[in-house]
């Protein structure tokens, strides 16, 4: 890992926390607030790649972890990593590597623009989204003693924003891929 990854991982670190500025709204019928710094997910993955992508997000549940508020909603500190979200908030360093590995090996400079944002929406919806559920759920049932078919069901709340999520992401990635590629390439 050189400087140039370790400095784009820290200023993903700072988008990062920068989405958390939007407030979150809470559901009332599921622990689990929906947060603009799921998007993070996606952005990190299909921008920087995977292990960059991963370290932005790993370096924000550090800072979490030491009690800095740098979730949305000024959240932070070890409960919160032991509470409800944690399953989600691991996800996220999880689902950052997945979008990153599936865009990595599926878009390519020289593609046709519809091939690449349909490779950076792929990966967003994968590792942003079914990686990240499949990781948050148990644990939200697990700790909050919600049944699991009642958190599905209520995770399909979810849905249509980070389906928004992943198109936002795919546009912003395909931009930057076109102005200052930053995805590492794998064969």
């Amino acid at each position: 890992m050189t400087t140039r990854d370790l400095v784009l991982a820290a200023l993903f670190t700072a988008i990062i926390i920068v989405l958390g500025l939007i407030p979150p709204v809470t559901l009332g019928f599921i622990p689990v607030p929906i947060t603009a710094q799921s998007m993070g997910v996606m952005l990190a993955g299909t921008i920087i790649g995977a292990r960059r992508g991963a370290l932005a997000y790993g370096l924000l549940v550090l800072l979490v972890a030491i009690g800095l508020p740098v979730l949305s909603g000024g959240r932070g500190g070890l409960g919160i990593l032991m509470g409800p979200t944690a399953g989600y908030i691991a996800g996220w360093i999880i689902g950052a590597f997945v979008v990153g590995m599936i865009a990595e090996r599926f878009v390519r400079e020289g593609q046709s623009t519809v091939r690449q944002m349909a490779g950076f929406f792929i990966a967003s919806v994968i590792g942003g989204i079914v990686v990240v559920y499949a990781i948050g759920m148990p644990v939200v049932s697990l700790i909050a003693g919600t049944p699991f078919s009642k958190v599905i069901m209520g995770s399909l709340a979810f849905l249509p924003g980070d389906l928004l999520k992943a198109a936002i992401a795919t546009l912003a990635a395909r931009a930057v891929m076109v102005g200052y590629p930053l995805l590492p390439q794998k064969a």
